[in-house]
């Protein structure tokens, strides 16, 4: 309830000093605008240019080796590991 009528009571301040501070209120509108314009194109030129050095990275490394050598070394090291704890249960 304390916050209702809180509420309440700063939004009623707020148009009261809106309408008496109009004036001043569009000069800090004016003002604060281009600065906004400014800092959220500095953004987007940065979020660009990091997706854009993104995709870079991603063109260089499409180069994978070839899958068949993958799968043949993987197997023998799984081997390697079977017979090590073979080794490993029996000692």
């Amino acid at each position: 309830m304390k916050t209702l009528i809180g509420g309440a009571v700063a939004a009623v301040l707020g148009i009261i000093g809106l309408a008496v501070f109009f004036k001043a209120f569009l000069q800090l509108i004016a003002g604060s605008v281009p600065v906004m314009l400014l800092l959220g194109g500095g953004l987007a030129l940065y979020l660009g240019f990091d997706e854009l050095k993104d995709t870079w990275k991603k063109d260089e490394d499409t180069t994978l080796p070839s899958e068949p050598d993958d799968v043949d070394k993987y197997k023998r090291e799984i081997d390697d590991l079977k017979k090590e704890i073979e080794t490993l249960k029996k000692g």
